[in-house]
């Protein structure tokens, strides 16, 4: 194997990992994902499925103009319409713009979904591939359900989609369902039977329904896919995709042990971004990273036992195949303080990489001097979380104008609540069994929503008893909808978990106009 080949890393998080039961993003937040994304040196961002609605194409169009050093890739069936809409959504991306065209191949989806033969769907991805070649240079095409397809079908497909212009053809394992030795098999029978492999790359793109995600994404890599696709944190549909963090922090410590010479730099990341991207990917998503998660959870270079906190000292490689520093785990940099100035902060906050506009950092600014105003220190994870809590609204929903709340023995815990919404105040107020529930109420009231909570979790963005509240909730409206998440910070826990609660609320209401615009 040739030690100057490397691996392209392919994300998915704001299509396929958006996709996670609970998750949305506005169209700021998916922006602050894409710079962060950047940072990280990702190759490919798949930034959305245009055709799907209005927002989507918007988001798509918009990173690509917004993103200079990174291939923009939009999602299309092989439907006419959603070829041409991925193409113009691409379009300011220039020769970086890709079109991701995809079809089904398996048995199981040509007869109950698609209900049509193996020669129809043939002719279905080589019109569409030439269709899209047409549009862009770059076209990836994907087999859905590669992992149940005939191999000499698939082989088949994959070849004529070759010969029809595609650059990259994607091997999934959509539905979580394949082991690493079969999945290694698979991919070294494409190699060896389709007989113009080498004008594409490989692509895998892997669920985690059994766990296997990033073992399967890496025993192809190790029999000659070229190319990994997943999501940062592993968020996505169902069990989620692969783990970026994980694929890429593997190839990075064992190249050898996937073909390649030892101390070959097999992916172009700088990994020194992976903590940071994991936890802008979270507060943007909504969705908590767990503690125990390898690489990016807080518990991934902590060490209780005596004896490995002995091994630690003596030397850090007994207990630690990973320097903690080089995937971005560090100390904080010098906190702010309520004294601190607007260019200071606006410093800080780019060197976070958040990119605001000037509207955008008076509203964070603001926040930032209320939170200095009850604690001394103002640090880095403070920063971050105020401007997810402050921009994580969306345009013509509702923002939080006023709260107050009153609690103690003896008393009904009560809370007043003023809602924002296109420029008019609501204001309703409600009790309830603690000043929290209360006011959850008070903004279903005004809301004219009923969510029922799943989950509430609280946590310190820092230490310190003045530390910044973080509260994480998951709220279900509705019968039978998945639960939505959402986030909340203050220096007062009530305010966090009502600002949290209300979060969930606007990510409910966006997931509704999504859906129906699918329909």
């Amino acid at each position: 194997m040739k030690t100057n080949e490397r691996v392209l890393i392919f994300d998915t998080t704001l299509r396929d990992g958006e996709q996670c039961p609970g998750a949305s993003m506005n169209l700021r937040q998916k922006l602050e994902v894409a710079r962060q994304l950047e940072k990280l040196g990702v190759d490919v961002i798949e930034a959305g499925f245009p055709c799907i609605s209005d927002g989507d194409f918007e988001a798509v169009s918009t990173i690509a103009r917004t993103i200079r050093n990174c291939r923009i890739a939009g999602l299309a069936r092989c439907v006419e319409n959603d070829i041409r809409q991925a193409a113009a959504a691409v379009a300011a991306a220039g020769d970086r713009g890709r079109i991701h065209v995809f079809l089904a191949t398996s048995p199981l989806h040509r007869e109950y979904k698609l209900k049509k033969t193996k020669e129809e769907v043939l002719e279905l991805a080589v019109r569409h591939v030439k269709m899209a070649r047409s549009l862009v240079e770059d076209v990836e095409f994907s087999a859905e359900d590669a992992s149940r397809t005939e191999p000499d079908f698939l082989a088949q497909v994959m070849e004529a989609a070759i010969d029809a212009g595609a650059t990259t053809v994607n091997v999934p394992d959509t539905v979580g369902f394949t082991t690493p030795v079969e999945y290694s098999q698979l991919i070294r029978y494409l190699v060896q039977h389709v007989s113009n492999i080498k004008k594409a790359i490989i692509s895998v793109h892997c669920h985690d329904d059994i766990g296997l995600a990033v073992a399967n994404s890496l025993a192809a890599v190790g029999v000659g896919a070229r190319q990994v696709e997943g999501a940062i944190n592993g968020i996505g549909e169902r069990a989620g995709n692969a783990a970026l963090e994980e694929v890429i922090m593997a190839l990075k410590l064992r190249p050898e042990a996937f073909g390649f010479a030892p101390g070959a730099k097999v992916v172009n990341i700088n990994t020194r971004e992976l903590v940071k991207t994991s936890r802008v990917v979270s507060r943007m998503s909504g969705l908590a990273v767990q503690r125990s998660k390898a690489i990016v959870g807080e518990n991934a270079f902590a060490h209780s036992s005596g004896i490995h906190q002995h091994g630690i000292l003596a030397k850090r490689e007994t207990y630690e195949v990973i320097d903690p520093t080089d995937v971005g785990w560090g100390e904080t940099e010098l906190p702010l303080t309520k004294h601190s100035g607007r260019a200071a902060v606006k410093t800080r906050l780019e060197k976070l990489g958040h990119v605001l506009s000037e509207e955008e950092l008076t509203q964070v600014f603001e926040r930032f001097k209320r939170v200095g105003d009850s604690k001394k220190f103002v640090y880095d994870d403070d920063l971050s979380a105020l401007v997810n809590d402050s921009l994580d609204t969306h345009q013509g929903k509702w923002k939080m104008a006023l709260l107050q709340f009153t609690a103690g023995s003896g008393t009904k815990p009560t809370a007043t609540v003023s809602l924002e919404k296109e420029g008019k105040v609501y204001t309703d107020c409600a009790i309830g069994n603690g000043p929290v529930n209360a006011c959850f109420k008070a903004i279903d009231r005004i809301t004219r929503t009923r969510g029922e909570l799943v989950d509430y979790a609280v946590r310190s963005t820092t230490a310190g008893q003045d530390a910044l509240g973080e509260v994480s909730v998951k709220v279900q409206f509705g019968e039978g909808g998945n639960p939505v998440s959402g986030k909340g910070a203050a220096s007062d826990v009530v305010e966090a978990s009502a600002r949290a609660y209300l979060n969930a609320v606007n990510r409910s209401i966006v997931l509704e106009e999504m859906n129906a615009c699918r329909k």
